[in-house]
């Protein structure tokens, strides 16, 4: 039995959740003191991860980094590290931690039926106040779906959604845009 497993289901602290994901067999998303089990993807939600990641892997001119499905984003608000399915961080003073980035720009989930209400609710509130946080896209696997959350002038946040393959989607922290014919690429969609 993992360290983390037996951790689960009582309260441990921030510490002691880093050092049991260091040597866990399983992924684990932290919440104030509990952590979750995370599930498997399917093929479809890593091609889709997958060809978002490719998109950012050569951001010319940049001082931006992409990383892909095991590197946390921690919320010091709500203690909270989730494991997004992609992440794009632009600070070079992030963390000194190379487990999880503090300061994203960007942020992915790839939603499925069982992570809808989640990634839609919980992880959006979470992610909202990270202070550079500036896009959270939510992407469907079964169509042509994207949502974006882009943080206002104001610093609130707008949602634009883009449901055409022929879309672009504007990222303005990278200042490239992302069409969903990318997004999308050797995926079956309906």
């Amino acid at each position: 039995m993992s360290t983390a497993h037996q951790l689960q289901n009582r309260y441990i602290s921030e510490q002691d959740y880093l050092a049991s994901e260091k040597l866990a067999n399983e992924r684990h998303e932290y919440v104030d003191g509990q952590i979750y089990l995370m599930a498997g993807a399917s093929k479809r939600h890593n091609r889709i991860a997958g060809n978002c990641y490719r998109a950012f892997m050569d951001i010319g001119g940049s001082n931006c980094e992409a990383f892909m499905g095991d590197l946390k984003v921690r919320a010091p608000k709500h203690k909270t590290y989730y494991y997004p399915d992609v992440v794009v961080g632009c600070e070079e003073d992030d963390t000194d931690d190379d487990y999880y980035l503090e300061k994203p720009c960007l942020i992915i989930e790839v939603s499925s039926d069982s992570t809808l209400r989640k990634d839609y609710l919980e992880k959006a509130l979470v992610y909202q106040t990270i202070p550079t946080l500036q896009v959270y896209l939510i992407i469907a696997q079964d169509k042509p779906l994207v949502d974006m959350l882009l943080r206002n002038v104001e610093g609130g946040w707008d949602l634009q959604q883009f449901d055409r393959l022929e879309d672009e989607i504007s990222l303005p922290c990278l200042d490239i845009t992302l069409s969903l014919q990318t997004v999308y690429a050797g995926v079956k969609v309906g």
